[in-house]
C-alpha cells in the first residue's frame, strides 16, 4: 500500500519549488563543507515548522555548536562514545516513544568518526535509523561533511535516503545541487541551484556551471576514517617517542577496549609499531576482543622477560582479527535491528534470541568483507584453522564467558570454494552464539544484558601436525597459575596446575563421556591427583580430539589408534601400556591387542615441560597482579624438545581460599551427613543450608531418558524458586554433563543460584564425579561462588547417610506441583540446621 504523500516546506519558497517540496517520510541528507552552512538551512526549515504546529526534535551529539537554540523545541543529548549499539538503541527508542510525524534535526553525522573510528558504522547508523523514520512518518535533516567518508558508505546512505543535497559556499554565495529527490522530477531539479532565503534559482547556463564546478573535484577513491588514522599512526614512527605514545593511546582506545587495566598494559608492553602490525591482520574495524588481546598481551609479556627465556619455547602465531564493527554490520545489511533492539529489552530478552540466533545463522556478508575473508583463507592454504569467539566484554577481569560462545575448527580441505563456506559458517555460528540461553543468562546474571557485547573474532592455526590423515597438537590443556581447590594438605596452592590431554584440547575444557584429564599440581607434577580411584586406567583419557584431514571433519579416535600412528616423538613420554588389562586380554586371546594409560608420567618427571609452565603462570600472574587462566598446546620433536604454543589468556575469576573456619570439635561420624578429606573445591567455608535437593541416584538410574532430561528442567525450576534461599544439590554423577546416564543434564544457567554442589558416586550405575579443576564448568563454579564436593560412596574414610535425607519430607511438589511424576526420584528437604564446613589445610569437609 503507497504512503499518503503529504507536502512538508523547506521554509524556503523557491526551495519548495525546486523540488516540488518535502514528503513525510522524506529523510534530507545535507553533504557540506562546513557545519554552519547546514545550520543555515536548518534554521527556516525549524522556523516554518514551528509556525505549522509541528512536533521538533534536535537530537544533539556533536562537538560543533548547537543547531538550533529555540526553547520550544524538544532536545535530547545522546553521548555516542557509550558505543555503537547503546546510541543507536538510544536513538531507536527515542524515535519510538516520540510517534508519528515528528521533525527531528540532527548534528552532522560525521561527529561520529571521533567515537566510532569507523566509516562502516555512520553508515550502519544510517541504515538502520533513516527507514524507522520513514515508516513513521517523520521528516528528518542530517548532514555529512564533503570528502570525509568512502564512496562505499556515501552509496549507502544514498541508497537508504529519500533526498540527498550537495550544498556548496562559494564566493559568498549558496548553491543547492539535488543528488536525489526520491520520486519527484523536473527539467532542471538535479542540477545546481542558486540560494537565497527567498529565491531558489536553478543555474542552466554552462558559463557558470563551469565556474561553480571548478571549485569542486571528484576526489579519487577516499580512504576510511579508520585507514587515515593508521596510515597517520605509521606517520609517528618517525617522531618522538612523546608523540608516539599519545598515538599509542589513540589505537589502544579503538582498537584494544575500554578495560583500563587491560589498557596499561597493552601500552606498557607494546611499541606503537606493535599494535600498527595487529591492525595489519585485521579484517574490517573495531575492537578485536578479548580473546585476542588475552593471547597477544600473554606473549608479549612472556617475550619480553629477560630472566626466562620464554621465546626459546613459544611456538609463532600468525593469527587474524575479525573486527567487532563486522558483528553490527552482519546485523544490519540483513535486516535484523529491529528484531535486535527488541531482543535487547527485557521482554524480548530471552523469547526474542530463539529467532534471531537461527536468522543470523542464514545471513550474508557485504562483498568488500567477503574479499577479505577470501584473501586470508588464501593466505592460510589448505592449514586447518580455528574460528574463535573474542566479545568485547570476554576474558576481562571479573567476566570470564568461559565456554558460553563458540569455537569452531576449520579442517580447510577441499576446494577454494568449500573453504570459503565452510569458513562462512564458522563466522556466523559463533555470531549467533551471542544469542545461547546460557550466554543470555550469564550476561543477564552479571547485570551486562544492557552492554555493548560486540562479537570480534579470532582465527588462529591450529597448532600440530599432520600424523597420517589426522591433524592435532601431542598436547593441549588449561592452566590456572593459583591453585585454590588443592586436593591434598601438602599441595602449594601458588605454584599452579594443569589440566592436561593428549590431542586438541576440547577434552581439558569440556566435560567428555568415559575421560578424564590428567590434573598436575606444578609443585608436585608426578604425584597421583585427586584421589585413589583404585584402577589407573580407568580414569584416564582414552580417545583422543582430533582433526580428520580425508573426512574434513573434527572427530575422535581411540588412544591405541592414535599411539600406532607415527607421532614424531616418543609416545612414552605420554602414554604407558597397561599391563593389567594386556595380561587379561592375552589370557582371552586377544594377543595382538594393546591397551595404554595416558598418565604422562615421564613427561611429568623427566621433561622441563612442568617447570617451564610453573614459570610461565606465575610470571603472567605477577604482571596481571591477579591469578590467570591459560590454554595452551605443546609440541614435541624426536630429541624431546618441545614448543609450547600459548592460546588464551584471561584472569581467573577467583574469590581466594578465605578465612580459616573452626571445624567443629566433636563430629558426630553415625550421624552427619557426609564427611571426608579431600576431593572438594571452594576454599574454606561455614554454610548454613535452607534448603537441600537430591536426586536419588538408584531411582536416577532406572529412570527414563525422557525424566533424566524432565529432572535437569525440574532442578532449573526449583533453582530459580529458591534462588534467595542457601541451597546444596546432590546428585548421581557429572552436574552439567550432556549425556544423561553420566548424570544430571542441567545447563548451568539451572543451577547458578545455587551454593554447594554435590556430585556423587554410584558404582552400580557406573556414575562417578570428575572434579572439574579448569574446565569450564570449573569457571562457572568458581565465579558463581559455588562450593563443591566430590562424594565417593564406599570408599575408605568417606562418611555418607543419605538416609538423613530420605526420612525428611519431600517438598518437591508443594514447590513444583507440575513434577510429581518425579517425587520418588527428587527429593527437596528443609536442612534444619545443617552446615557445610571445610579447611584447606587439613582438606576436611563436613556436613552435619
Amino acid at each position: 500500500m503507497a504512503k499518503a504523500y503529504n507536502k512538508v516546506s523547506t521554509g524556503i519558497t523557491g526551495f519548495d519549488e525546486a523540488i516540488d517540496m518535502l514528503r513525510l517520510g522524506d529523510n534530507v541528507v545535507w553533504q557540506v563543507d562546513n557545519v554552519l552552512d547546514y545550520k543555515g538551512y536548518v534554521a527556516p526549515f525549524v522556523k516554518r515548522a514551528r509556525k505549522e504546529k509541528r512536533r521538533i526534535v534536535y537530537m544533539h551529539f556533536g562537538q560543533h555548536e548547537p543547531l538550533v537554540d529555540d526553547p520550544e523545541i524538544v532536545w535530547y543529548d545522546l553521548d555516542p562514545d557509550q558505543g555503537f549499539e547503546a546510541f543507536s538503541t538510544r536513538v531507536y527508542d527515542i524515535i519510538t516513544e516520540e510517534g508519528k510525524e515528528v521533525f527531528y534535526v540532527f548534528d552532522c553525522l560525521s561527529e561520529l568518526l571521533e567515537y566510532w573510528h569507523s566509516d562502516l558504522m555512520i553508515g550502519n547508523f544510517f541504515r538502520i535509523t533513516c527507514p524507522y523514520l520513514y515508516e513513521l512518518d517523520t521528516v528528518t535533516y542530517f548532514a555529512l561533511l564533503r570528502n570525509r567518508h568512502t564512496y562505499a558508505t556515501i552509496a549507502r546512505i544514498r541508497e537508504t535516503t529519500q533526498v540527498l543535497f550537495d550544498l556548496y559556499h562559494i564566493k559568498n554565495n549558496y548553491y543547492v545541487h539535488p543528488l536525489k529527490v526520491w520520486e519527484r522530477y523536473s527539467s532542471t531539479m538535479f542540477i545546481p541551484h542558486k540560494s537565497t532565503m527567498k529565491e531558489f534559482t536553478p543555474v542552466t547556463a554552462s558559463a557558470d556551471l563551469a565556474e561553480i564546478f571548478s571549485f569542486t573535484s571528484i576526489q579519487a577513491e577516499r580512504k576510511d576514517y579508520w585507514n587515515r588514522l593508521f596510515d597517520e599512526a605509521r606517520e609517528h614512527l618517525y617522531l618522538n617517542e612523546e608523540q608516539q605514545e599519545k598515538m599509542k593511546d589513540r589505537i589502544i582506545l579503538l582498537m584494544i577496549g575500554r578495560s583500563k587495566r587491560i589498557n596499561d598494559m597493552v601500552k606498557k608492553y607494546f611499541s606503537l609499531a606493535e599494535l600498527i602490525n595487529i591492525q595489519n591482520r585485521q579484517i574490517g574495524t573495531g575492537f578485536i576482543g578479548g580473546k585476542s588481546i588475552g593471547m597477544l598481551l600473554a606473549r608479549k609479556i612472556l617475550e619480553s622477560q629477560t630472566e626466562d627465556p620464554f621465546e626459546e619455547i613459544l611456538e609463532q602465531h600468525d593469527s587474524f582479527y575479525l573486527g567487532s564493527d563486522i558483528f553490527y554490520t552482519y546485523i544490519v545489511q540483513n535486516g535484523w535491528w529491529k528484531l535486535r533492539t527488541r531482543q535487547k529489552k527485557m521482554a524480548g530478552y530471552f523469547p526474542l534470541a530463539k529467532e534471531l540466533k537461527e536468522k543470523m545463522l542464514g545471513g550474508a556478508f557485504p562483498e568488500v568483507i567477503r574479499e577479505q575473508f577470501q584473501q586470508m583463507l588464501e593466505y592460510f592454504g589448505q592449514s586447518p584453522i580455528i574460528v574463535r569467539s573474542s566479545s568485547l566484554l570476554e576474558d576481562d577481569f571479573g567476566n570470564a564467558f568461559a565456554g558460553k560462545y563458540e569455537s569452531v575448527f576449520c579442517v580447510n580441505q577441499g576446494t577454494p570454494e568449500e573453504r570459503y563456506t565452510a569458513f562462512e559458517t564458522a563466522v556466523k555460528r559463533i555470531y549467533a552464539s551471542t544469542m545461547n540461553e546460557e550466554a543470555l543468562s550469564y550476561r543477564l546474571n552479571r547485570g551486562l544484558s544492557d552492554k555493548d557485547e560486540q562479537m570480534a573474532i579470532l582465527v588462529q592455526r591450529v597448532s600440530g601436525d599432520y600424523h597420517d590423515d589426522f591433524f592435532f597438537p601431542h598436547l593441549a590443556g588449561v592452566g590456572n597459575s593459583s591453585n585454590l581447590y588443592v586436593w591434598d594438605q601438602g599441595i602449594d596452592r601458588n605454584a599452579g596446575m594443569l589440566r592436561l590431554v593428549f590431542g586438541l584440547g576440547t577434552r581439558a575444557v569440556d566435560r567428555i563421556q568415559g575421560d578424564y584429564p590428567r590434573i598436575v599440581s606444578l609443585d608436585r607434577p608426578e604425584q597421583s591427583p585427586l584421589v585413589d580411584y583404585q584402577d589407573e586406567a580407568k580414569f584416564s583419557q582414552r580417545n583422543v580430539d582430533l582433526l580428520d584431514v580425508k573426512a574434513n571433519q573434527w572427530t575422535d579416535r581411540s588412544l591405541e589408534k592414535v599411539l600406532s600412528l607415527d607421532l614424531g616423538t616418543d609416545p612414552s613420554m605420554f602414554a604407558k601400556p597397561d599391563h593389567k588389562t594386556n595380561q587379561r586380554m592375552k589370557e582371552l586371546g586377544f594377543k595382538d591387542r594393546r591397551q595404554y594409560i595416558l598418565g604422562f608420567d615421564r613427561l611429568l618427571k623427566e621433561s622441563a615441560f612442568p617447570a617451564w609452565m610453573r614459570k610461565m603462570l606465575q610470571t603472567l600472574e605477577r604482571v596481571y597482579e591477579y591469578p590467570v587462566d591459560i590454554e595452551f598446546t605443546a609440541n614435541f620433536d624426536k630429541e624431546g624438545d618441545f614448543r609450547v604454543n600459548l592460546v588464551q589468556c584471561r584472569p581467573l575469576q577467583t574469590k581466594g581460599p578465605g578465612e580459616p573456619v573452626a571445624m567443629p570439635k566433636t563430629i558426630d561420624e553415625t550421624n552427619c551427613l557426609f564427611h571426608f578429606t579431600g576431593n572438594f573445591m571452594g576454599g574454606n567455608v561455614r554454610l548454613p543450608l535452607d534448603y537441600i535437593i537430591y536426586v536419588d541416584p538408584k531411582a536416577y538410574m532406572e529412570s527414563s531418558l525422557e525424566d533424566k532430561y524432565a529432572t535437569a528442567r525440574t532442578i532449573g525450576a526449583l533453582n530459580s524458586k529458591l534462588k534467595d534461599d542457601t541451597v546444596m544439590i546432590m546428585g548421581p554423577g557429572r552436574w552439567g554433563t550432556t549425556t544423561p546416564t553420566l548424570g544430571v543434564p542441567v545447563n548451568f544457567s539451572e543451577i547458578g543460584n545455587v551454593e554447594a554442589i554435590c556430585e556423587m558416586s554410584y558404582n552400580i550405575g557406573g556414575f562417578m564425579p570428575e572434579l572439574s579443576y579448569g574446565s569450564h564448568f570449573f569457571q562457572d563454579m568458581v565465579e558463581s561462588n559455588i562450593f563443591y564436593a566430590a562424594i565417593f560412596d564406599g570408599y575408605p574414610n568417606v562418611v555418607f547417610h543419605p538416609q538423613r535425607l530420605l526420612e525428611r519430607e519431600n517438598l518437591l511438589v508443594t514447590l513444583e506441583p507440575s513434577a510429581i511424576r518425579l517425587s520418588e526420584m527428587v527429593r527437596v528437604v528443609h536442612a534444619d540446621g545443617l552446615e557445610i564446613y571445610s579447611d584447606i589445610i587439613s582438606q576436611r569437609v563436613l556436613c552435619q
